[in-house]
């Protein structure tokens, strides 16, 4: 019977080794779900690729199960501290796309609010805006909400503050 052993020289049970085979079956399956563009970032072996490439072209329930287990066995031999971290940034690479755009429309919301505080402010955090255009626009802005038209200069003052943050 073979005693296994982490690096330590701690012993590890036949249920840990299980969860860890588990775990790394998992972000194999996670990694047949990425397109191909997000695959070829990872630098992963040619073994791996490839078994990962078939599964995303199986259709059977009964071999991709098979190809998932192969691909858990493959992974064994990779570092997956580095696979799960850029898996992690894929997850979240939109979150931080709606963060940017909610404080954008934060800046927005607070100028038509606010006016002059939040211009001189926006002029504070970004001082190569054009405060008398920001404030052309908060009046035309105020002018077509009280006459019931269409937000052209709201839209236009989300994008300039958007030109603003990509500049800085």
């Amino acid at each position: 019977m073979t005693e296994y052993y982490d690096e330590d020289g701690n012993w590890i049970s036949k249920t840990e080794r299980k969860h860890e085979a588990d775990a790394l079956q998992k972000l194999g399956e996670e990694l047949i779900g990425l397109t191909s563009d997000e695959l070829d970032k990872f630098d992963l072996p040619d073994a791996l690729y490839s078994a990962i490439r078939e599964a995303q072209k199986i259709r059977q329930h009964g071999a991709l199960k098979r190809q998932r287990q192969y691909i858990g066995k493959l992974m064994r031999g990779v570092e997956a501290d580095a696979i799960e971290q850029q898996l992690n940034e894929i997850r979240h690479k939109d979150d931080l796309h709606n963060i940017y755009f909610k404080r954008i429309e934060q800046w927005r919301d607070r100028i038509m609010q606010e006016g002059d505080t939040a211009i001189n402010e926006l002029v504070t955090e970004y001082p190569d805006a054009d405060r008398q255009y920001l404030r052309q626009l908060h009046r035309n802005a105020q002018k077509e909400l009280k006459n019931n038209k269409p937000p052209a200069s709201a839209r236009q003052i989300f994008k300039y503050i958007r030109e603003l943050s990509e500049q800085a």
